[in-house]
């Protein structure tokens, strides 16, 4: 991509920011009608091709919007200021498409009856774009609290996640959504490289 940029001001990221938090507040008023509508069934009676994107707005319990919505402020707001809130929306929707066809997926061969919620696979995919943008900027994990560089971080992640989703070592999370949360990224950045090398020929 190219190395010459206009910073622009993140209203995508902000947005989804303001957005997760007024769902969760109307979760707690509505909690089953919105998981029942709104969360990623399996595919059976539940599913519906909105759940593809509506399921990234909802969350599980004040924790889980704290650590994503933290991880979107982090990681969003640089990434959009360089590629920009148009860039960033596709970014953005096609990791949380990404991630939960990989859910829907590993539920079929799991034959999972249990839905998906929370904005991690977006995330994922923000990450992926942040370190390739940055990948010497110093990022330090809440565990273990140790300064790496987000290349680094961003690797260790995905094989954590790998490892847990394939061993099944920690249960309810999906650690599958998140690997395609970050496959949206990579496909996207790819699309990106090809579309400025046509560009510049």
């Amino acid at each position: 991509m190219s190395t010459t940029f206009r910073t622009h001001t993140p209203i995508f990221s902000r947005s989804i920011i303001g957005l997760c938090v007024l769902v969760f507040l109307a979760q707690m008023q509505l909690s089953e009608a919105l998981l029942v509508r709104g969360a990623l069934w399996p595919i059976g009676p539940d599913f519906a091709p909105w759940q593809l994107v509506s399921y990234a707005f909802l969350h599980g319990g004040s924790t889980h919007l704290l650590f994503n919505m933290l991880g979107l402020h982090m990681f969003g707001a640089d990434v959009e200021r360089i590629i920009g809130p148009r860039r960033f929306a596709l970014l953005y929707v096609a990791s949380v498409i990404c991630a939960a066809l990989a859910q829907l997926a590993v539920n079929a061969v799991t034959a999972s009856p249990w839905p998906t919620v929370g904005a991690s696979g977006g995330l994922f995919g923000v990450m992926l774009v942040f370190a390739l943008l940055f990948p010497k900027a110093k990022i330090v994990p809440l565990i273990p609290p140790i300064p790496m560089p987000a290349w680094l971080f961003v690797s260790l992640y995905a094989g954590l996640e790998l490892w847990l989703g394939v061993t099944g070592t920690q249960q309810g999370v999906a650690h599958f959504a998140h690997l395609g949360g970050l496959l949206g990224g990579v496909l996207v950045w790819l699309y990106w490289r090809a579309e400025f090398a046509r560009r510049a020929r």
